[in-house]
């Protein structure tokens, strides 16, 4: 029974500290884009927040709503870039998450049902 608990707090242990690991690749995502023309650069973080916004000299001569849309249109790139590597982070963990559970043990996947199934059950 000591190894059996053993095992499954190592499994645990190893579950968290891949859930804590994934956390801080997350946390960590940061992406820049700089738009055509190299007006405008925007930074942002892995959900899509802006973090970072910068302006060529350049981007004076672009009128407002010029401007606007460049501003949107640089972030919204920034954004998928930051996006696809929070995706792909997220697939990693999910493979190797699957990949511990499918490693589980039969003594650690039986339910009381399949135990002892011998006679005498």
């Amino acid at each position: 029974m000591s190894w059996a608990m053993d095992e499954l707090e190592a499994r645990a242990r190893r579950q968290l500290d891949g859930l804590h690991e994934v956390n801080e690749r997350l946390a960590a995502i940061s992406a820049r884009e700089t738009s055509p023309g190299d007006h405008v650069t925007a930074e942002v973080d892995g959900v899509g927040t802006l973090t970072g916004l910068w302006f060529a000299p350049s981007a004076l001569t672009l009128g407002s709503d010029a401007l606007g849309e460049l501003i949107v249109a640089t972030a919204g790139v920034a954004a998928g870039r930051a996006f696809a590597r929070r995706a792909a982070i997220l697939e990693d963990f999910n493979t190797s998450f699957a990949e511990l559970v499918d490693s589980r043990p039969a003594s650690l996947t039986s339910t009381p049902s399949t135990r002892g199934t011998g006679s005498g059950s």
